[in-house]
């Protein structure tokens, strides 16, 4: 039934409110000129900020290298005195003179004291010629080894030529070390080189004391030691020709092939602090992948120290990531400041010139108030003559619906006493027998008690009790069909239900000889739905079923069950199959239409399956007709199963 609804008051619109004041700046200026006040600020605090932790971060880094170079000086200089104390011991002396066993015996006796006491890689002397003739490590594979001739030694030609001197190189074992010589003078005249060689393996435990990537040059600008394995013998600055020709005749730095520095490093020396700085770039033949350095956005602060009274240099690269971050940090809280100052200029603005409108809009609040009250009145009068017409209405359907639920039960009630009339016949033949029974045994029974025959009345008496009790059998399930009464849908015994129906028909079906094949006996199927409607639609179905077959030759009736499935929820279903000739196309697309009837005229008037319809679909079910092929119409009634 379609709803009522609601008349729609004429509508009236309210002006809205215009708020006057002074002219603005278009936003997109102000957020413009907000973008360029937040990137000046930023970009002045950035370069402030970045500039002033690369002071902090150099001068962190000075300090470090002034520590390294402590260490140098105290593990590698202080050994550099004693090549010129060796010489004037006198087993060396005499060993030089006279090249002879005792005394090379008791010079590599004193030599081994020596390096024992020094802590030195070794202690060892040669003659003019560059043969080694005393040795603290005699037998050791290296410059020190007794009888090697290491003449080609840049320390040891220039100790020869009677200048103390000191230099890197790769020993002839292929252990680098710190050489360090000195003439041994016998009068005036040079009888042969005391030399000495450091270990610097005490040096390559100090990188961690640095915290970053570094690296010690030579006078050759080669790099000898590093914390980044990759820069190792690698030459900083370009080796000229007679440079790599010497280095190669020196064997400095034994069979290492020293190649260009993977980075392009531009120093700049302070003559007066000795303090180097300079900044890196990546050579074009150089593989990123294999620079020993982890690529940096921000670029490297390379720092170095010249050490004191050695031909050494050492370099720090520190990464300036951790400064640009802090520095964009400073920025982006600067260029934040900047915007929040913007934003409460703006909120200030903003407020003094809501207070002004809202003044004007209190003014224009109040007639627009005035003219709603006016408005809602008008309306409110409306909606309650509409609602009192509603009312009316919906009572007015309410009596239709409950005059056409009225009618339709009386339909339905129609129905069954339709049927009942159709049983008449059927059922006056069923009570007469038990009638005429009864009449002969009451004579019976009086005339016995007449002749005092007690025993004989008895008899008659109980087989008319008999009687009486399988006539009450045949009307009650009558009483119980014919009663009207509202659907109020339950747990119901399908089975008992069917044997109910079946049980109306019972003479039809003995005189037309037909076939009954129940396949659902009671107590093994429960439908949710009202049992007196559910056999009433079994009745009409079983009556249209008998029907059917009046002019067939067999007469067969099959009510079978099964499971089926509703939209929503579980069900069964009950088939009832009849041998007849079945449906047209015709009777199957009107079958349902009121008045619509298969029978000749005045034998029916087509409402009996409209109403079992209704019953159906009033339990949550469906009724449905096919034919089937060879054996006649069957109709399928699918009722839900109890929640």
């Amino acid at each position: 039934m379609e709803a009522p609804t609601l008349p729609q008051p004429a509508s009236r619109t309210v002006p809205p409110v215009r708020l006057t004041g002074p002219r603005r700046l278009p936003g997109w200026i102000i957020v413009a000129l907000a973008v360029v006040m937040m990137a000046m600020m930023g970009s002045l605090v950035y370069q402030r900020s970045f500039q002033r932790g690369t002071l902090s971060l150099k001068e962190a880094s000075n300090r470090r290298l002034d520590l390294f170079a402590s260490v140098v000086e105290s593990r590698v200089r202080r050994l550099e005195p004693v090549p010129a104390t060796v010489g004037l011991h006198p087993s060396v002396v005499k060993l030089l003179r006279e090249p002879q066993a005792q005394h090379a015996a008791a010079a590599n006796d004193y030599l081994t004291r020596l390096n024992a006491h020094l802590g030195s890689e070794a202690v060892f002397v040669l003659d003019v010629r560059g043969v080694v003739r005393a040795s603290s490590n005699p037998n050791l594979e290296d410059d020190s080894l007794l009888g090697h001739r290491i003449g080609y030694r840049s320390y040891f030609l220039e100790s020869l030529a009677g200048r103390s001197t000191r230099h890197f190189a790769i020993g002839a074992g292929g252990q680098a070390g710190y050489f360090a010589a000195h003439p041994i003078y016998d009068g005036s005249s040079v009888v042969g080189v005391a030399a000495i060689k450091i270990g610097l393996e005490a040096l390559e435990q100090t990188w961690a004391m640095l915290g970053v990537p570094a690296l010690v040059t030579d006078a050759n600008h080669v790099v000898i030691l590093s914390s980044e394995p990759p820069w190792r013998y690698t030459a900083m600055q370009e080796l000229s020709a007679e440079q790599r020709v010497d280095l190669q005749l020196s064997r400095t730095y034994g069979t290492e092939h020293v190649t260009d520095f993977p980075l392009q490093v531009n120093l700049t020396l302070d003559d007066e602090s000795q303090e180097v700085q300079g900044h890196i770039t990546l050579r074009r033949t150089s593989d990123p992948a294999n620079t020993g350095l982890v690529p940096s956005a921000a670029g490297y602060l390379v720092l170095g120290r010249t050490l004191d009274g050695m031909d050494w240099r050492v370099l720090t690269f520190t990464d300036l990531s951790a400064v640009r971050q802090q520095a964009l940090f400073d920025a982006a809280a600067s260029a934040m400041v900047v915007l929040v100052l913007v934003l409460l200029g703006m909120y200030l603005l903003q407020r003094r010139r809501t207070e002004r409108q809202k003044q004007e809009a209190k003014r224009q609040l109040e007639q627009i108030n005035a003219d709603l009250e006016q408005e809602v009145a008008r309306r409110t009068q409306e909606l309650t003559d509409a609602i009192a017409r509603l009312r009316r209405e919906v009572g007015e359907r309410q009596q239709t619906e409950k005059n056409l639920r009225e009618a339709q039960d009386e339909l339905v009630h129609a129905g069954k006493m339709a049927v009942l009339g159709q049983l008449a016949a059927s059922i006056t033949h069923e009570l007469t027998q038990p009638l005429g029974g009864i009449r002969t045994l009451s004579g019976n029974a009086a005339e016995f008690l007449r002749r005092g025959n007690v025993d004989a009345a008895q008899e008659n008496l109980s087989i008319v009790a008999r009687l009486v009790g399988q006539m009450a059998s045949i009307i009650e399930p009558l009483k119980g069909f014919a009663r009207k009464s509202e659907a109020r849908p339950s747990a119901t015994d399908v089975g008992h239900v069917v044997s109910q129906a079946l049980f109306l028909f019972q003479l039809r079906l003995r005189h037309e000889n037909v076939q009954v094949d129940n396949q659902c006996t009671p107590g093994s199927w429960t439908a949710w739905c009202d049992a007196n409607r559910l056999e009433q639609v079994l009745v009409n179905l079983v009556a249209n079923a008998l029907d059917a077959m009046r002019d067939a030759s067999e007469r067969r009736l099959q009510i079978t069950v099964r499971p089926a499935q509703l939209p929503n929820r579980a069900a069964l279903s009950i088939e009832v199959q009849d041998s007849g000739k079945g449906l047209s196309d015709t009777d199957l697309s009107n079958l349902f239409q009121p008045f619509y009837t298969t029978k000749p005229s005045g034998a029916g008037l087509g409402l009996g399956l409209v109403i079992c319809r209704d019953i159906a679909a009033e339990s949550g079910g469906t009724l449905q007709a096919r034919n089937v092929p060879g054996a006649g119409a069957c109709f399928t009634l699918t009722l839900p199963l109890p929640p």
